[in-house]
């Protein structure tokens, strides 16, 4: 990790390869049980390993990081001559990784930014993303970090899911599980709100939950001052998301567009079918 700040994240903010690489962005694994067996994000465990294990009814499950893993990557970034780490990461309302993060920057050999996004996915992605742009321009860790917090607030994050089951199952719907008598029966929107994840709207098909979606996402742009950033996710719902993507950048000023196929942990508690969207603004550095 050569530089003068290392970069931190956590497997669930689903950053494409290249942008790991550009950036030299460390990335700690979290893992997903299916059955007895644990698989680390990305490495062993895929979404399509996911999709195919909740289609046949295999008990899934998701944990986090331990304080160790990320205390061997601070150490790395010391080692290497990193003077300080910036380590970004989803919700800690939804997982303990931010946690986890946290406790070894308590005991790192030197100084750690924590960021809690209180985002999933690329609303945390960004997050991480905004860190990176803000340290290859120069900027202190401190300030970094401070970037990486001002985008994450600054982001949108909706999300449709074919059933709620999923995110019953996990713990993972908060304020939705009110809902669930009603909800299980049309197809729910939900939202990321104060870093957990919540019910927005109740709509009858698909295709109108994913066009609400477009109108939320344009909505959110258009209080942006310029250009957005905008991630479109899946599992196993590719052809979805594409249109859903191709639609959005007819109708906004799109500085970069993602599209991609969730994580395998994210998507062990959504579900296939899953689409997600996040906008981000961009602000200037410094």
């Amino acid at each position: 990790m050569p530089g003068r700040v290392a970069l931190v994240t956590d497997s669930t903010s689903s950053l494409p390869a290249d942008l790991i690489a550009s950036y030299r962005i460390e990335v700690v694994p979290l893992q997903v049980v299916i059955g007895a067996r644990s698989f680390a994000e990305a490495s062993e465990a895929t979404p399509e390993t996911v999709a195919t294990a909740l289609r046949a009814f295999a008990p899934v499950s998701t944990s986090r990081p331990s304080p160790e893993a990320f205390a061997r990557i601070y150490q790395a970034a010391a080692d290497s001559g990193c003077e300080a780490v910036v380590s970004v990461h989803l919700s800690g309302e939804v997982s303990g990784t931010y946690d986890s993060a946290r406790l070894a920057a308590a005991s790192a050999p030197l100084p750690v930014e924590t960021v809690d996004s209180r985002q999933v996915g690329m609303g945390a992605g960004f997050a991480v993303l905004a860190a990176a742009e803000a340290v290859a321009a120069g900027a202190t860790a401190e300030q970094a970090a401070q970037a990486a917090a001002k985008t994450a607030a600054a982001t949108r994050t909706y999300f449709y899911v074919d059933t709620l089951e999923h995110l019953r199952r996990g713990g993972r719907i908060g304020a939705a599980a009110a809902l669930l008598g009603s909800a299980l029966a049309v197809k729910p929107l939900l939202t990321v709100t104060d870093g957990r994840i919540g019910p927005l709207e109740k709509v009858r098909t698909a295709a109108r939950a994913l066009a609400r979606i477009e109108e939320l996402v344009s909505e959110a742009a258009a209080a942006c001052v310029g250009p957005v950033d905008v991630a479109v996710q899946h599992l196993a719902s590719a052809q979805r998301a594409e249109s859903v993507a191709a639609r959005l950048e007819g109708r906004l000023d799109v500085h970069q567009m993602f599209v991609s196929e969730v994580g395998a942990v994210i998507g062990a508690h959504v579900g296939p079918g899953m689409v997600a969207v996040a906008v981000a603004p961009r602000f200037a550095l410094g």
